[in-house]
């Protein structure tokens, strides 16, 4: 494995909303003259070397994806970072290395290194007339960044970016690496694991615990998805009356009697916004609906404040500065009129409507999930505080996901509403977010957070969030490292969550 010392001696995020201390950062690279798998093996021993040098020397150490989240969850406070990104070798599965008992199709699986983007897999498969089966909005995210921390899909039906993954092949010491597979659902072959030279663990809680964790499980080098054929998504935004109509279907999801722009079919992709400055005029109602694919279609394009149909908030929230306050309502208004201006009928694959890499302006984001039957009332709760604390200088968003298998996956519920709020990098948003979270305690309604997104948690919170699912997974997390390697691969931030638990 080729290892380059950059010497840095800090580290920002994608966002730039923190700088951390850090005692030196390695880019790491596969050796460019062995073949994939035997390229792919080599960066397995590196990884191991440097997990005994940091035993050695006593230093936590963590591999980045793309740095995406805004918390600290993929640092580590004066310990080394390992770059990932370039770690993008993928690997078709041949039928010798799956178990005849596999039920889905063989010729979807497609095996990804660490630091493949999650748009490299989607040009890459579309050349095999392929697709990932969701993303989130934006993804410049590394597909094993994006499964570690939860990230919500963008098809409720189908779930989040780590609902596809079906192995796992994670690094956990200097002398150890496993294979995950859940033992309900086992894949791959004794061929498979020879070809890795691992260990094979089938186990349904392990496999569960491990695919949302935040990198504290060891270093994962590299993963199973599974795939689908290369679909078309037809995509709509409108303008529709919040009214007791469109409040009965974002607590249901119940399309049989939906006026949408395919009448009451149930789409691919549902989201509301709600600009609480100019709701006299509407909700923005974007719904996208899955189609074969055909080589004939225009693609989207995106519109004149450059915004595509897939983008999310965080694509435009970024150029709302902490203003004034009366000048809130209207700066919103008009950067919000020119950014979610209304479409019809735009195709594009996954890979294209959902195809953000890029930031646009410094912003702040938290997102929760809650179960469909508290959505109307967490929008009331929004309302009033946003006329008590705010006013807050940004949009009320959601998406709605199925229920995750992960254990810490914070979709959490049956069919759980992501509530993102992504407004100005200020003070005065911070104070918002308090003020939403303390109000929901206060109420008790359930909700999740975003373990990547702007939070409040500690082990109180995320044992009420998770009940028993958080033994289950500080449980595994101490099955599967050793004394050594739990501490190598413990950051503050698990910490303080109180995750970090050696039992």
């Amino acid at each position: 494995m080729k290892k380059i010392k950059i010497g840095s001696k800090k580290w920002t995020n994608k966002h730039e909303t923190f700088t951390e201390k850090i005692k030196n950062m390695y880019v790491l690279g596969n050796e460019a003259d062995l073949d994939a798998l035997n390229g792919y093996n080599d960066t397995t021993k590196g990884f191991q070397q440097l997990i005994a040098e940091a035993i050695q020397t006593n230093t936590p150490f963590r591999a980045l994806g793309a740095g995406w989240s805004w918390t600290k969850i993929a640092t580590v406070s004066n310990g080394v970072m390992l770059d990932t990104k370039s770690l993008n070798t993928t690997l078709s599965i041949s039928q010798q290395s799956v178990l005849p008992t596999y039920t889905g199709d063989i010729s979807k699986l497609i095996f990804a290194q660490c630091g493949n983007g999650v748009w490299e897999l989607s040009q890459q498969l579309r050349q095999n007339k392929l697709s990932l089966k969701t993303s989130g909005a934006s993804n410049g995210q590394t597909i094993v960044g994006a499964m570690s921390t939860g990230a919500h899909g963008s098809a409720f039906d189908v779930g989040a970016v780590q609902d596809y993954i079906v192995g796992i092949h994670i690094i956990v010491s200097a002398t150890r690496h496993v294979w995950l597979q859940r033992q309900s659902a086992q894949v791959v072959s004794a061929s498979f694991i020879q070809k890795l030279n691992t260990v094979l663990l089938s186990d349904d809680d392990l496999f569960n615990a491990a695919l949302v964790s935040f990198g504290s499980f060891g270093i994962i080098h590299g993963v199973i998805v599974e795939t689908e054929n290369l679909f078309l998504i037809e995509t709509y935004r409108r303008r529709m009356p919040y009214d007791d109509t469109l409040k009965t279907l974002m607590q249901t999801l119940d399309f049989s009697t939906a006026n949408l722009p395919c009448g009451n079919e149930r789409p691919f992709h549902f989201s509301v916004a709600i600009n609480p400055y100019d709701l006299k005029n509407g909700a923005y109602v974007s719904t996208f609906y899955k189609r074969p694919y055909r080589d004939d279609y225009i693609r989207a394009v995106p519109n004149d404040a450059g915004i595509g149909p897939g983008d999310d908030a965080p694509c435009f929230i970024g150029k709302v500065t902490d203003v004034v306050p009366a000048l809130v309502p209207t700066i919103v208004n008009k950067l919000i009129g020119s950014a979610m201006a209304p479409f019809e009928k735009q195709f594009g694959t996954l890979g294209e409507i959902f195809n953000n890499t890029d930031l646009h302006g410094k912003l702040l984001s938290a997102a929760i999930g809650i179960p469909l039957n508290q959505v109307n009332r967490v929008t009331e709760i929004l309302f009033e505080i946003n006329k008590s604390v705010g006013p807050f200088a940004g949009i009320f968003a959601y998406r709605f996901i199925k229920k995750s298998n992960a254990l810490l996956a914070f979709t959490h519920f049956d069919f759980t509403c992501i509530l993102e709020l992504d407004g100005a990098f200020s003070t005065a948003t911070q104070n918002f977010y308090t003020a939403v979270w303390n109000r929901l305690d206060a109420e008790q309604i359930p909700y999740t957070f975003h373990w990547g997104k702007m939070n409040a948690m500690n082990f109180d919170k995320i044992k009420i969030m998770y009940g028993n699912n958080v033994e289950t997974w500080i449980a595994a997390r101490n099955k599967l490292l050793d004394k050594d390697s739990l501490k190598v691969f413990t950051n503050p931030l698990l910490t303080q969550w109180g995750l970090a638990k050696v039992l």
